[in-house]
């Protein structure tokens, strides 16, 4: 039986790659690269062939791996793993670079920043005073050839072949050899003077003042070039100048020396090296300084190298999140990082957090990732989407905070084109029904109708044509004067959605209702879109062959191209309107909203209108939308949209005091009509409409045909009798006058009577005669029941004592 010896080096779990980096170490290692043969992790892998001949080298290379392998700190090189056989020597270290070829590297693309150098030879710094002050040894080699630099920036200490003993225990300083390396020894050791009276870091602090010349101004050519600093900044020279004084007795110690440049002004004094310094005892930190730190983070990132955020800052973020509870606080700087890495890096290392912070019940989270969405919505694909985080984003419809609610509206605009038939078509639309029909906040029930318009392309045909009109039909008959607006915009933007029928029969007898309201611009608004419709079907009626092509995306199947038109047409009322109502919610944290009242007067000159987008009179294509938007009078209502998010308001109770005191004619008027035309319409209760979706399975059961409008008081003069061009004579009224007396009578609504009551005072007029007459009866049953008693005392006369009879 034949027995084979085994190949250590074939079994060593790490290979090589057969090329080297330049800048090497000098001397016998041969720096590879390599990886581990389990992970493919990637090394770094230091080799020394045995010589014949080359002992006391081999024993330098023995002892420099002993070092390596038992002295563990953060600034030296860190040992993973090693060979030792009678012909060569592995030792493995995390991956790295020689720094003199990072430099190199980092000239051609740029240069490295003073806070990265700054950082680099702080932890240099550190490695030597760890060595000195705690280890009592003596490195003997500090140069560019024994500093490399690993994946993050960060600078490792490396090159212990030469080190020693400061107590002299084990032998004096070995002979090195390499002429390369005795440049950079002190002027004492080679003269022999000021042995006695120097310290036992001043070899290694002469040698520190050659390494940061070379780091700002290139290779040393001879000792007497240290006596022009060249590129060394001003702030670190008198420190420098220091380390490579005459005298060995006055060179500091390397605790004392990171404690001058740590001073106000000094060259480490900044906020890169604050924030390595805090990251590197982040896990002792009190919780409150951890939040502290992560919120000023953020601002310090865009001067940051991208490896170290990449590297260091990342990990400790999620380190963070995963068992620090850190919190919110973290997703910014975390979002920000994330632009950093590649796809496949962002779904390994950010998109598993993401899914965990959803279900998380921490409101401040749950707003930051609804916010900040946009960053990171690429990267989430559809099954997660619909069953990991579609479930908990829901939960802020039904949110009692209104800034939760709205980010959650705004978050459908990213999350519909990735659900699914069953959540965009029903689940959404349950959400979007109840919200629109009775939240209590204008913006959030305006935002409702903007998010609908622009997501109606992604829904099926049948979903479409039960929802969209009946939708923005309610829309318009809110109180909130921009949701008004938005449903007009709505049905302007969808137009190629609808029916030549729905055109005429549904949308256009709502978009005439709005023609009186007391907004001027949902009514210039209306006149648009009325334009609009028309010229739609009076093309359809001149030339029938075109109703094909009119509806040809009426059925057709969900599709993104089709949300071009939407676009765009309404995005004032997702960035205007959330300011305004972050603005309701600072001023009414709890009380019901107050804008319900604002219609009922006009708005000032000096407010902006709601409508920031034009409606074109001509649509003929989808896409024709679009491009007429800033064609036409965009001097009138553009201005104001740009204004939007600018301007002032307040609170409602303001602004309806600043409104009162400016009312105008159409203060009285336009509403009466809408009041006549949607009186039979609200006879069912909104919550009874809404709250039934799936019993009744439509949007539609409470929005029948609209009933044929009043006619008009006596007197009321024809459309085209009124001088819609210039001011009436002062001896003639207002056509709408008589009208809207009514409609200030009847239609004011309580603040919180959205969804259990209706919207017009028919059956409160009803209940309030029914109430006057029962309490009338009351009185008169009072008063006859006090007549009778009187009467009965009156016939009896006074009461008589009386007598005892004597016997």
């Amino acid at each position: 039986m034949w027995f084979f010896a085994r190949d250590p080096v074939r079994d060593f779990p790490f290979e090589l790659s057969p090329d080297t980096p330049e800048g090497g170490p000098p001397g016998p290692w041969v720096l590879h690269r390599g990886r581990k043969k389990a992970t493919g992790s990637p090394v770094s892998i230091f080799v020394y062939d045995v010589k014949p001949g080359a002992d006391e080298q081999t024993q330098v290379a023995k002892a420099a791996f002993k070092r390596l392998k038992t002295l563990r700190h953060p600034n030296i090189l860190a040992y993973i793993d090693g060979l030792e056989t009678d012909k060569c020597l592995h030792v493995v270290t995390e991956a790295v670079t020689p720094l003199k070829m990072y430099l190199k590297e980092r000239a051609e693309a740029g240069g490295l920043k003073e806070l990265e150098l700054s950082w680099g030879l702080h932890q240099i710094v550190k490695a030597l005073s760890f060595l000195v002050n705690d280890c009592s040894l003596i490195h003997n080699n500090v140069c560019m050839a024994a500093v490399f630099v690993d994946r993050a920036g960060e600078w490792k200490l490396g090159g212990l072949d030469y080190m020693y003993s400061s107590q002299g225990n084990g032998g004096g300083p070995p002979r090195k050899g390499v002429p390369e390396l005795e440049q950079y020894d002190p002027p004492e050791l080679a003269d022999g003077s000021g042995r006695a009276a120097r310290e036992k870091w001043s070899a290694d602090m002469w040698r520190l003042g050659c390494l940061i010349w070379e780091v700002f101004n290139g290779p040393l050519p001879r000792a007497a070039a240290l006596r022009n600093p060249g590129k060394i900044p001003k702030s670190l020279v008198p420190h420098y100048c220091e380390l490579v004084g005459a005298n060995p007795k006055v060179r500091p110690n390397p605790a004392r020396f990171l404690q001058n440049c740590r001073a106000p002004g000094g060259f480490m004094n900044n906020r890169f090296v604050e924030t390595n310094l805090f990251l590197e005892e982040i896990q002792i930190k009190e919780p409150a300084e951890k939040q502290k730190f992560f919120q000023e983070l953020s601002k310090s990132l865009d001067s940051f190298p991208e490896d170290f955020c990449r590297h260091k800052v990342l990990p400790q973020l999620l380190t963070a999140f995963e068992f620090g509870n850190a919190g919110a606080v973290v997703l910014t700087p975390l979002f920000k990082v994330g632009k950093f890495l590649s796809a496949e890096e962002y779904q390994q290392k950010i998109i598993p957090v993401v899914v965990k912070m959803f279900s998380s019940t921490d409101r401040a989270m749950r707003i930051r990732l609804l916010q900040q969405m946009e960053q990171f919505i690429q990267y989430l694909d559809e099954p997660t989407v619909n069953t990991q985080i579609f479930p908990h984003v829901v939960h802020g419809f039904l949110d009692t905070n209104p800034a939760i609610r709205e980010q959650t509206v705004k978050s459908m605009l990213l999350l519909a084109p990735k659900l699914n038939e069953a959540n965009l078509n029903v689940e959404l639309m349950k959400h979007f029904a109840r919200l629109q029909a009775k939240d209590e906040q204008g913006p959030i029930r305006c935002n409702t109708t903007v998010c609908l318009g622009k997501i109606g392309s992604y829904l099926s045909a049948s979903t479409r044509h039960r929802v969209l009109t009946s939708a923005f039909s309610r829309a318009t008959k809110d109180p909130f004067a921009p949701s008004r607006v938005a449903g007009v915009l709505g049905f302007a933007a969808t137009h190629n959605l609808y029916s030549m029928n729905d055109c005429a029969h549904k949308i256009l007898p709502v978009l005439c209702g709005l023609t009186v309201d007391p907004e001027k611009s949902v009514r210039d608004q209306a006149f648009k879109a009325i334009r609009s419709f028309l010229s739609k079907l009076e093309s359809v009626s001149e030339d029938p062959t075109q109703l094909a092509e009119v509806e040809k995306d009426v059925h057709a199947a969900s599709s993104p191209g089709m949300g071009g038109a939407a676009a765009s047409w309404a995005g004032w009322a997702v960035t205007g309107v959330s300011s305004l109502t972050s603005k309701l919610i600072r001023a009414h944290p709890t009380a019901a909203p107050a804008e319900t009242n604002v219609p009922q007067r006009p708005t000032p000159e000096g407010l902006p209108a709601p409508a920031p987008t034009l409606v074109p009179a001509t649509p003929t294509t989808p896409g024709h939308w679009e491009t007429q938007e800033e064609g036409t009078d965009t001097a009138e209502d553009s201005s104001a949209a740009d204004r939007w998010d600018d301007e002032d308001w307040g609170s409602l109770e303001q602004e309806a005091e600043s409104v009162l005191a400016q009312q105008e004619d159409w203060s009285t008027g336009g509403q009466a009509s809408r009041a006549g035309q949607t009186s039979n319409l609200d006879a069912k209760s909104p919550e009874s409409d809404w709250s039934s979706w799936e019993a009744e399975g439509s949007w539609e059961q409470g929005w029948q045909e609209p009933s044929p409008p009043e006619p008009p008081p006596e007197g009321t003069r024809l459309a085209s009798e009124y001088n819609w061009g210039g001011p009436e004579p002062s001896d003639k009224g207002d056509p709408f006058a008589a009208v809207s007396a009514r409609r200030e009578a009847g239609a004011q609504l309580k603040p919180d009577s959205w969804g259990d009551d209706n919207w017009e005072g028919l059956e409160t007029e009803s209940r309030q005669g029914k109430a006057e007459l029962a309490r009338k009866k009351r009185e008169e049953r009072r008063r006859e029941m006090e007549a009778k008693r009187a009467e009965k005392k009156a016939a009896k006369g006074p009461m008589k004592l009386g007598t005892r009879k004597l016997d």
